[in-house]
This record gives C-alpha cells, structure tokens and sequence, in this order.
C-alpha cells in the first residue's frame, strides 16, 4: 500500500535533516534556500512493540515491519503559488501525497538564516497555508468555471452541475478568508465531490516543532511550542516535538550505542519514532500480523477494511478467492505462548467476508483461485 507523507515548510527550518534522520537516505541538507529541488524520498520502518513481541515468542527467519513513505519536499516561501522559487514545481509536489508533515522551526541559531528574517512558526505556518491556499483557488475556480458552463445543459446533468458550483462557490469564499479546505467542515459527500481536485489543503497535517538540544526537556515552558501546541489544538492537529538535528545524529550510531545516547540526552525513544506513529494514525491506518516460523510481518490497511481486502493488501489473487480468515488477537498468543494454545482455549475465530479487521488482528487467509 504505497501511502506517502510530505514534509513541508519553508526552507531552513530542517525538513532534511528530519528526512535524514528517518530514512538515514543521505539527503543534502544545507544552509540556503532550495538546497532541495527534486524531492527526496525515504521508506520507513514503523515502529511496533507488539510485532517485537510476536517475533520475540516465536523466533521466526524473518520479521518485517511495515512502512511508510516520506517525501522530503524542497522549502515553500512566499509567492510559491504564482510560481516564486520555483513554487509550482513544489506544489505539484505536495499535491502527490497523502499528507503532510509541516515542519516549524522553533529553536535560535545564528548560524542558520531564516528566510522571514527571525523565528516564529505560527508565522511560517501562516505563509505556507496563503501560498497553498491561493493555488486551490485557483483549481477551484478552473473547477468552477468548466461546472458553469454545464448548469445550461437541462435535467439532471444540469441540477448537478449547479450543485456543485454552489459548493465551489462556498469553498472558494472561505479560502479567500485564508480557510484551509479541511478546517471547513465539509460533509463525506462533499469531500468525494471534490476528491479530484487532490486540493492541497484538504490534505491531513502533523505538525512537528523542530526545537535544539538545549531545549529538550524544557518544552512545557518554551513559548514557541506552546504556541505551535495551541495552534493545531484549535485546528484538531497533532504535534510532535523533536530536536531534528540531534535526530539525525542519533541515526548514525550503531544501534548498541543509541539507548545510552537516548538516556544521556533525556529521552526514552527516539522522536523519530513518535513521528512515525503518528503519520500512520494521520492517513487512518490499521496494522495486522501474519505469524509463522519463516516470518513474522506486518501489514497496512486501512481502518475499516474487511478481510478480503486485508488478504489483497498481500495479494490481489488472496482477495479475488477469499473463503475464510482464521483470526485471533495478538495479545492473546503472547499471553497463551503458541498458537495451539490460543485454539485450545477457543480463541481462534474463523471470519467470513463482512468481518472488520482489527488493529493487531494475527491473520491466516484461506483462499481458492
């Protein structure tokens, strides 16, 4: 399922340095704007303790994690929508992925130069939402401006020609207040009647407030992450904070050294991990397990889906002959031991085609082609 997460904000304010640190891909990070042109892209590990678990109990050749995509996308600046630094070229970019992942600079360096002249991410927040705001007005009103012409044709075509441009109508004077797409509350229906437009700030976000070392462990009362705290409270955005140039140190270390470089830092994991975490609960995604002794695996789906199309997530020819999933939790195999021992206490269920997989469901699908 090949999900991706760009990483936006304006330049200078670390987004490469993140993407090093979570992909360890080597992207050029540097200190002036556009270092990144062409974007960057990194698959991720995501973090799971209960894939650990499983593994750890059953001791398979192989565990896999499922993944992530990150795409590190060069730094917007204002103008981007009418084409500055190369802006049209970056908002194609992000109009490719799935989400967002807004970087905000919140810490002090001389040495690295802000491009809006001095530190303040609700600002840059601001800047970044204007420019991609004034490039889906302008989608929406190429959108407009063809679904006006079709109002003249008479029945039904017509009658849903002129409801959609009321709803373009009522998008486009919001955003013109500078309201993102997804801060206005459309319906489910309305959200599929402008679903291609792929609108750029229809687009799920996590924040992250990029801060230094010597803010680690001070974040409560630093009045820049609060202030990034407030603002995606009030938007229903999650936040992560993390030291990303410290991130990306820690990625180089071999991985015996990194839990005493953690403790000496004052963390207990790597941030790197939180901000995965959360990109996955951003797109809606669900993990279940396939176990075995060749291999422990993780698989992406999204929330809601049925077994059948959790069985195509491995292979189309597994949804296409789907008969039955035999299913049972995660927690209840790490607790009984074995596999064995979970039928033997009638933990072991067998689902037909209308069952809703669950987060941490352990799967065997059988299937006939």
């Amino acid at each position: 399922m090949a999900l991706s997460i760009g990483i936006v904000g304006l330049p200078n304010v670390g987004k490469s340095t993140l993407f090093n640190a979570l992909s360890a891909a080597g992207a050029q990070a540097a200190n002036y704007p556009f270092c990144t042109i062409e974007p960057n892209v990194g698959v991720v590990p995501v973090p799971d303790d209960r894939l650990d678990q499983l593994s750890a109990l059953i001791k398979p050749l192989k565990k896999i994690p499922t993944s992530l995509e990150f795409v590190d996308i060069a730094g917007l600046v204002r103008g981007a929508s009418k084409g500055e630094g190369l802006g049209n070229q970056f908002l194609g970019n992000i109009r490719q992925v799935n989400a967002v992942l807004h970087v905000l600079r919140c810490f002090e360096d001389d040495n690295v130069t802000h491009v809006e002249g001095g530190v303040n991410p609700v600002r840059d927040r601001d800047v970044v939402d204007t420019e991609l705001c004034l490039k889906d007005l302008e989608t929406v009103e190429k959108r407009r401006e063809r679904s006006l012409k079709n109002t003249k044709v008479g029945g039904k075509a017509g009658e849903e020609a002129k409801a959609e441009v009321a709803l373009l109508e009522r998008i486009k004077a919001k955003l013109d207040e500078g309201i993102t797409v997804r801060a206005q509350k459309l319906t489910d229906e309305e959200k599929a009647a402008i679903q291609d437009l792929f609108l750029l700030t229809d687009k799920p976000v996590l924040y992250v407030a990029n801060i230094s070392e010597k803010q680690i462990g001070k974040e409560d009362a630093d009045p820049r992450v609060q202030a990034v705290r407030e603002m995606a409270a009030k938007e229903g955005a999650g936040v992560v904070v993390l030291a990303a140039a410290l991130e990306s140190e820690i990625q180089q270390l071999p991985e015996s050294d990194r839990p005493g470089f953690l403790a000496d830092s004052g963390l207990t994991e790597p941030g790197l991990h939180k901000v995965v975490r959360e990109g996955y609960k951003l797109l809606g995604l669900w993990t279940y397990f396939t176990v075995g002794e060749q291999e422990c695996r993780a698989w992406t789906i999204h929330k809601g889906f049925k077994a059948p199309q959790a069985a195509g997530v491995i292979h189309s020819d597994f949804e296409r002959g789907f008969i039955k999933a035999e299913v049972f939790a995660w927690t209840d195999l790490v607790k009984l031991g074995s596999e064995s021992a979970v039928k033997e206490k009638g933990l072991l269920r067998v689902e037909g085609k209308e069952y809703v997989v669950q987060d941490g469901d352990c799967m065997h699908f059988r299937f006939n082609v």
